[in-house]
Order: structure tokens, then C-alpha cells, then sequence
């Protein structure tokens, strides 16, 4: 499942990354995209079986592998060690494994964010307020923290009034059954399991900072520069993918069976995404200024944790790029949102 890294993680790739990643990259006609099991992902597993990927590739002359990869950590950690040429991933984990480790990366394709999908989930309690005091397990340092974080503040409390208790994805819905446990933040399908067990009361969710968990697909910005064709290909591919999704019920069963679960439990999950089926709707979303206000946001927290590497003195200290400006160095850029190639599948023109 995706969202999870720690600290020390971060300091390796840092030092990984200056030793995978080349200066210089020259045109190619061969590239490797990963991606792990989440439900604005499951496109990608549809367009490599029925072999719409490959026919956008063909048309550009390309070769594209899609490879699955089951620990969505790891599927990071491989385009950041220079193994994969494009990833699906959170913009948050992009900013803090990626871009921290210096490898400069351009999201291509914007592809949802959750709304919903995300909750803090209490045993006793009827407002997020009445969560202060009490032992909150989640995974530390992913979306969910971010998320408790940006609940807290809305009501006038910080971490500060609670304990973080660091909880693998994995145990997540039996700790919830011990005694100990009374406050739950995670993602789904977790969410719907929990909220299955009589007194569990959903006191905030994603849908409340709405824009804010960003799933997308992050190519390598001097790979996209050497070889536009790839940007082509993977945004053309996904939009035909959208068309079908949206329009053809076979095509949600197919990635809820692929996903291991089941049209009817994929159903719920994209009930609470927020899926950009449209390239021109994707293309509004990274146009507005409160992108720039999100990644400010994300930005702020992941220094306050310690995700932005060893050398960073404060939240600034890695650019991040949008149509609205630059949030933080623009000397030291290494996340980009260029929606270029989604303007182009909007217009027709790919």
C-alpha cells in the first residue's frame, strides 16, 4: 500500500541519489514507469493488459514496461535510485523522497486527489476536538500524519495535544480491536473496514482539505526534456484509460478485480477520489493558485519532520514549481508541475 517512509530513509536516498543519478541524458527509445496497488493507480495495470500503453508507445516509437511493484515505499525508492524513468506517487512523497534526495522530477499527470479516501476515526468521541490527550496510531511521516496535522490545526489544537504512535497499514484494523487503541488516522479500504465497527465515529477527513493528498505520475525532468515522445505516449494512454473508466462499468470491475478486491469495493473507494477523468479538469487544477498554497502547506510540514534532508535550514529550501510561481529556492527547483502535456490531451493534439 503506498504512504510510508521514515527519516533515516531519507538520509540514504540523499546520498543514493548523487550516486544513481546521471548529469546528462540523452534520447532514448526504451523506458520503465513503476506503480503499486491504490485506486487512482489501477489505470496504469489496465492500459499495460489490453495493451493501450503499447499502442500509444508504438505511435511514438517508444517501448514503455509498466512493472507493478507491491511495497509502494519501494517503488519510490527505485525511481530514485535511478531504476524507473516515471512512478506513481503522492505529490508529498515526491517532495520528500524524490526531490529531497536531489533527483528533479516533473509531475506529468495529475491524476486525483482523495476526498475522502483519508480519515481520522475515533472509538470515543463525537468531534475531532475530543481527540486532545489521547494516543493516535498511524504510519508517521505519510499522508495520514499530514492529515492529523492539518485536522488538528483546524481546530485550534497541534501534535503537541496528542501522541503519535507509529502503526504499519498492514496492523492497522486489529489494533483498532485492542482495548489500547482509541484514535485511528489511515487510508482506504482501511477506512471503510474500521468505520464497520459499532462506535467508530469518522471526525475529519481528506474531503475537509480538499487538493491536498495529490496522486500523480512523476517522470524524471531531464528524461521528459531528452524525450518528449514519453510525455506524449503516457498522458495519451491515460486519458483514452479515463474515457473507458469513466464511461464502461467492465472497466472499473477489471481494476477492483486487479486492485484484490472487487467492482463494488473499487466503486467506494473512487466515491471518495476525486478523479480528473477530464485533461482539461486536471489541467484547471494545476493552473490554480492554491496548488502552490497546497505544496506550501506540505512543504512546511515535511521540514518540521525532518523530511527535507540533512541540509535543509527551513521549508524553503527545495524549489517547487507551479504556473502560479515557485514556493521556496528557485535556484535548488527539483519538483515540477508542468501541465503542458495535459494541455495537450485537452486540445486534441497528441
Amino acid at each position: 500500500m503506498r504512504r510510508n517512509l521514515s527519516k533515516s530513509l531519507i538520509t540514504l536516498l540523499f546520498v543514493t541519489a548523487a550516486t544513481f543519478v546521471s548529469p546528462v541524458t540523452f534520447a532514448q527509445d526504451r523506458f520503465s514507469l513503476c506503480w503499486s496497488i491504490y485506486v487512482g493507480w489501477m489505470p496504469w495495470e489496465y492500459g499495460d493488459a489490453t495493451g493501450i500503453i503499447d499502442k500509444w508507445a508504438d505511435k511514438y516509437g517508444i517501448e514503455i514496461d509498466v512493472v507493478q511493484i507491491n511495497d509502494y515505499i519501494e517503488s519510490i525508492n527505485q525511481y530514485t535510485a535511478g531504476q524507473f524513468d516515471a512512478c506513481a506517487m503522492t505529490s508529498m512523497d515526491a517532495l520528500t523522497i524524490p526531490a529531497a534526495g536531489g533527483v528533479d522530477s516533473t509531475a506529468l499527470i495529475v491524476g486525483d486527489f482523495s476526498n475522502g479516501n483519508d480519515a481520522v476515526i475515533l472509538k470515543e468521541g463525537a468531534t475531532l476536538s475530543d481527540i486532545e490527550g489521547q494516543r493516535v496510531n498511524l504510519v508517521e511521516l505519510s499522508v495520514s500524519h499530514y492529515l492529523l496535522a492539518r485536522g488538528l490545526e483546524s481546530v485550534g489544537l497541534s501534535e503537541r495535544d496528542v501522541t503519535v504512535v507509529n502503526t504499519s497499514d498492514a496492523d492497522m484494523v486489529a489494533a483498532y480491536s485492542t482495548r489500547d487503541v482509541t484514535a485511528i488516522t489511515t487510508w482506504n479500504p482501511l477506512v471503510n473496514e474500521i468505520l464497520k465497527v459499532p462506535g467508530a465515529t469518522k471526525v475529519f477527513d481528506s474531503a475537509q482539505i480538499p487538493g491536498e493528498i495529490i496522486d500523480t505520475l512523476m517522470v524524471k525532468t531531464e528524461v521528459l526534456e531528452a524525450n518528449p515522445d514519453l510525455g506524449k505516449a503516457l498522458v495519451g494512454a491515460w486519458y483514452e484509460i479515463m474515457s473507458a473508466m469513466e464511461s464502461q462499468p467492465e472497466v472499473r470491475a477489471h481494476m477492483g478485480d486487479a486492485s484484490g478486491s472487487d467492482q463494488a469495493g473499487y466503486e467506494a473507494q473512487l466515491a471518495t477520489t476525486q478523479m480528473f477523468y477530464s485533461a482539461s479538469d486536471a489541467v484547471a487544477f494545476v493552473n490554480s493558485p492554491k496548488l502552490m498554497t497546497t505544496m506550501e502547506y506540505v512543504a512546511n510540514f515535511s521540514f518540521e519532520h525532518g523530511l527535507l534532508g540533512e541540509g535543509a535550514a527551513d521549508a524553503s529550501f527545495i524549489g517547487i514549481q507551479t504556473p502560479s510561481g515557485v514556493f521556496g529556492n528557485s535556484r535548488n527547483i527539483k519538483l515540477r508541475f508542468n501541465p503542458s502535456y495535459m494541455e495537450m490531451a485537452a486540445e486534441g493534439s497528441l
